[in-house]
């Protein structure tokens, strides 16, 4: 088994509908096996001793209409061993759930609100996800990868990881079947401050360049004017 020791916050823009997730921790790559992010749909995260099966059938599920609580339900369910696991979702629609098992290692826990779930295992203590929160709930008016970078310098601020960091990692989903943003620091000795240089380079050399790419929308009116003969 992976045992993903992190801290992460998932989270969903009412502003816009951008769903999202952020996380650290102290092993390399975390952006391969915690954050899973649809457009439309939701935002799952999957720590502890990891299964991403959990975030891609928490994605499946929310897309058929199931909320928060009852994928986090079926998920519970499916997992064959839901005491070592720890995950985390937000639906399209900002409701939320968490499940944090027994068999985490401590400190662990989640807490969970409208638009958001953030949730550690080995962390200093629970104040590494209330500084997450109190900072993503102050900051409604900012774009949601600024909000869930910020989250993730709280927590670290706060303590983090016991074991220091390596890894951190951002994705948002908004419109598209691509993401909006995945940025990945996969290993560094303080990944939360280089993913927020790297995002400072994105946003100027990248993010305005996103609306040229090609959309559902653009590629849908191409294949209607192809077989109109247009």
């Amino acid at each position: 088994m992976v045992e993903l020791n992190t801290f992460s916050i998932t989270a969903r823009c009412a502003r816009t509908g951008q769903l999202g997730v952020a996380a650290a921790t102290g092993l390399p790559a975390v952006g391969m096996l915690c954050p899973f992010v649809r457009a439309g749909v939701g935002a799952v995260a999957t720590q502890s001793f990891v299964n991403p099966y959990l975030g891609i059938w928490g994605l499946d599920l929310l897309a058929q209409g199931g909320d928060a609580g009852t994928v986090k339900e079926l998920l519970l369910g499916r997992d064959p061993e839901p005491r070592k696991r720890q995950f985390t979702l937000v639906d399209r629609w900002g409701n939320s759930g968490a499940h944090t098992g027994e068999e985490s290692d401590p400190w662990r826990g989640h807490l969970t609100g409208e638009d958001f779930a953030a949730a550690g295992n080995l962390l200093d203590g629970e104040e590494v996800l209330r500084s997450m929160v109190e900072i993503f709930r102050s900051t409604p008016g900012q774009p949601l990868v600024e909000r869930l970078i910020l989250a993730l310098e709280a927590g670290q601020d706060a303590g983090g990881d016991r074991r220091g960091g390596r890894s951190a990692a951002v994705k948002v989903a908004y419109r598209e079947d691509y993401p909006y943003l995945d940025l990945r620091v996969d290993q560094h000795p303080d990944p939360v401050s280089e993913l927020r240089k790297t995002y400072e380079v994105v946003q100027r050399d990248l993010l305005p360049l996103l609306p040229d790419l090609p959309t559902r929308a653009s590629l849908a009116e191409h294949s209607r004017d192809l077989s109109e003969g247009r």
